[in-house]
């Protein structure tokens, strides 16, 4: 296929003191088995990074020219990040990948070919933990993004990475799930989205409890937030469809039924501090507090 048919696309990798993982990231980024696609540039945002993301990030670009990095003096959000890549992107198909997760070989070609079709305006893939699911925090975690699948072939729910169609010069800079925000706009234009369970993406979940508590209670505000401003829900806030993936996952792992019963008791009590945050508070953690067990991806 010459590069003239071929579907180009523009990667923002979004950090924030990502030194242990931002160059196995850029390395399997520049390696992605390519096809239909081609990459014409990956945009690195990085936001008052300290820890010398900036400078590995622009040794590694002297040897990869279609790297380049834009510096945020200070953090202001990824959504503020996210709105700068924008700007700056030359593709139509855009995709925004965290600074802490490492794609699969073909993940790129899997997200972005989709956009042959011409219906379709956003496309996520699946993340998988590395955690160690032994543990009853790496059952947790392993355990949400196992219900996230689920609910995604149901009603596609995109997360951790995104592709989509530049129908926008923006998006909320103060929303703080910047991907559910990019899906309320790309429907909003009446395309659809659609997600790519073979598009796989390793990430790390928290390791500890405190630091779970800490993301899901953002997680849970930042929905509630983008329900006032953006008239936005994510299939996850369904109770239906909630309910009927876990009935589903007991009935398919019946040995875990108590620590499934443990953990979603916890995701309850999680989304009721973020309620709490929302509601009464009048939080919106859009620059929120970095949950630190979730970085370092040992792959």
């Amino acid at each position: 296929m010459d590069s003239n048919s071929k579907i180009k696309c523009s990667l923002g990798v979004f950090a924030y003191n990502e030194a242990e993982n931002i160059i196995p990231l850029l390395e399997a980024l520049v390696n992605q088995k390519l096809e239909k696609v081609e990459i014409e540039e990956i945009i690195v945002v990085s936001s008052g990074s300290t820890d010398g993301t900036d400078e590995l990030v622009t040794q590694f670009a002297e040897t990869h020219p279609q790297v380049r990095l834009i510096r945020q003096a200070k953090r202001e959000g990824k959504s503020s990040a996210i709105n700068l890549f924008i700007k700056e992107a030359k593709s139509d198909i855009l995709v925004v990948i965290s600074g802490d997760v490492i794609p699969a070989p073909t993940t790129i070609e899997k997200l972005v070919s989709t956009f042959e079709d011409l219906t379709i305006g956003a496309t996520g893939g699946r993340p998988i933990p590395v955690n160690d699911d032994k543990s009853f925090m790496g059952f947790a975690v392993h355990l949400l993004w196992r219900l996230h699948h689920r609910m995604a072939l149901i009603s596609p729910k995109l997360g951790e990475m995104i592709a989509f169609r530049k129908v926008m010069d923006s998006i909320p800079s103060d929303s703080a799930v910047d991907e559910a925000s990019i899906e309320a706009i790309v429907q909003s234009q009446g395309y659809k989205l659609k997600y790519i369970p073979d598009a796989i993406i390793k990430n790390k979940g928290p390791l500890n409890l405190k630091d779970f508590i800490k993301q899901r209670r953002r997680i849970q505000n930042g929905h509630l937030w983008l329900k006032k401003k953006q008239n936005y829900e994510v299939s996850s806030q369904d109770m239906g469809t909630l309910v009927k993936v876990v009935l589903k996952e007991i009935r398919e792992y019946p040995s875990t039924a108590f620590k499934v019963i443990a953990v979603m008791a916890l995701e309850a009590f999680c989304r009721l501090l973020g309620s709490f945050d929302f509601y009464v508070k009048k939080k919106n953690p859009f620059t929120w507090d970095i949950a630190r067990s979730t970085k370092n991806l040992h792959h």
